[in-house]
Parts: C-alpha cells; sequence; structure tokens
C-alpha cells in the first residue's frame, strides 16, 4: 500500500535549513498495523504528514496503493485523499459548532454522498463507536475518551482503507486510551490498515510492527509473532 524510497524532506527558512526526513526507506503492506516511534523532532509526524498526503517531500519517491504522487499538486493529493485516507489526531480536531453527526458526516458532504446514504453511514459509524446516543451533543459536551471515539468514527466513515493516527492517546488517561487502542485494533482485524505515530511502548504493543525514527532517519524496524496485546 505504501512505499518511499530516499524520502527527504528538508525545511529552510532565512536563518537555517533542517532535514526533518533524511533517505527513508519503508513499506506497509494492506491490513498492517505499523507504529512509528522515536524521540521528539526525528520526523515522526512529517513522515505522517507526506504518507497522508498533507504535504509533499523535497525529494525521492512516495508509492501510495500503485501510484507515485511525491510530485502531485495539492488538488490532486486532495482527490486522492478522499475517501481512501483517514486522519485520527491527538487533539481530536473536531469542529466546536457541529455536532457529533455533522462531524462525522463532513467526509460524506466532501464526497458528494447523498443525504440518505450519509445519514445511514454516519448513524452505523457511531453505533460501531458507541456514540450514537450522543449524536446531538457539541464536542465540548463530550469527555476526552468520547471526542476521540467521534473522531475515530469520523475516519472510518467513508470506509477508509488507511488509517493515519498521530499520538492518539496523547490527550486521554490509562483507561481511555486503552479504549482508543482496542477501537483501533479491531478495525484493523477488519482489514483496515493503520500507521501510528506514538510515545507509548504501551501502544505500540498493539501493532504488528514498530518503526523506530532517530534525527529523520529509520534506525530499527522490529517485527514478531504475537505482538499485539
Amino acid at each position: 500500500m505504501i512505499e518511499t524510497n530516499n524520502l527527504k524532506k528538508i525545511y529552510t527558512t532565512e536563518e537555517v535549513e533542517t532535514t526533518a526526513l533524511n533517505d527513508v526507506n519503508i513499506s506497509i503492506r494492506e491490513g498492517e498495523f505499523v507504529a512509528i516511534m522515536g524521540p521528539s523532532g526525528c520526523g515522526k509526524s512529517t513522515l505522517l504528514n507526506i504518507m497522508g498526503l498533507l504535504d509533499n517531500p523535497t525529494s525521492g519517491q512516495y508509492h501510495f496503493n500503485g501510484q507515485e504522487i511525491s510530485s502531485y499538486s495539492e488538488k490532486q493529493r486532495a482527490q486522492l485523499r478522499k475517501g481512501n485516507i483517514g486522519f485520527i489526531f491527538q487533539s481530536f480536531n473536531l469542529i466546536d459548532e457541529l455536532t457529533v453527526f455533522e462531524n462525522v458526516e463532513l467526509p460524506l458532504l466532501y464526497l458528494g454522498i447523498d443525504s440518505a446514504e450519509r445519514k445511514e453511514k454516519v448513524e452505523k459509524a457511531l453505533e460501531r463507536m458507541g456514540m450514537m446516543h450522543r449524536q446531538n451533543h457539541f464536542p465540548q459536551q463530550l469527555s476526552g475518551g468520547q471526542q476521540q471515539r467521534v473522531a475515530i468514527a469520523r475516519a472510518v466513515v467513508a470506509n477508509a482503507k488507511l488509517i493515519l493516527a498521530d499520538e492518539p492517546t496523547g490527550n486521554l488517561d490509562s483507561d481511555r486510551g486503552d479504549e482508543v487502542m482496542k477501537l483501533l485494533s479491531e478495525l484493523n482485524d477488519s482489514g483496515t490498515t493503520i500507521v501510528m505515530v506514538t510515545h507509548s511502548p504501551y501502544d505500540a504493543k498493539y501493532a504488528e510492527r514498530l518503526i523506530n525514527l532517530f534525527d529523520g532517519k529509520v534506525v530499527t524496524e522490529d517485527m514478531k509473532e504475537g505482538f499485539h496485546v
């Protein structure tokens, strides 16, 4: 599903040039659950942004579903993201002015799906996350764990093939964090590919494979049987 070849990302300002990614070569198969770890500033979020077609590399190649997309325009990347990639963020990124139902519905509006089908898909996603009873509430009326469940519902409502999760338990206590990780594991068991950036060794144990980054480079990869919690 994902393959990078000598991927580089360099940020340049008037004063300094910073290499965020330096010749990164990774391959992620469809249906995998991969955790990316490393110290702050090692390039984890930059790599996730490129995987999610939110940014282009400075050089190197990025293949997504067999397409080489490193030179795609923003419009081309946005088109490819639709229906293919779902995002889960540490800060939830829900829109305060929209209800739970309306937040989850947003990706379907962008896809131009008619209202009857949208209603069916949103209700199915909310039921799956145990949040149907909160569909008319606003994000600020929910706990952190509930907000993250709504964010996961939004990520999966369009049946995205790939879920990218950036510190999905970072703002949650341990019980709510466990709840979110189990939901991600269930999604993976049902066939969704998941790539997760995390600082938590405990959360990383839910993944089948661990990629460690340091100073913008892949330093180790670990894959073993029974890696699931």
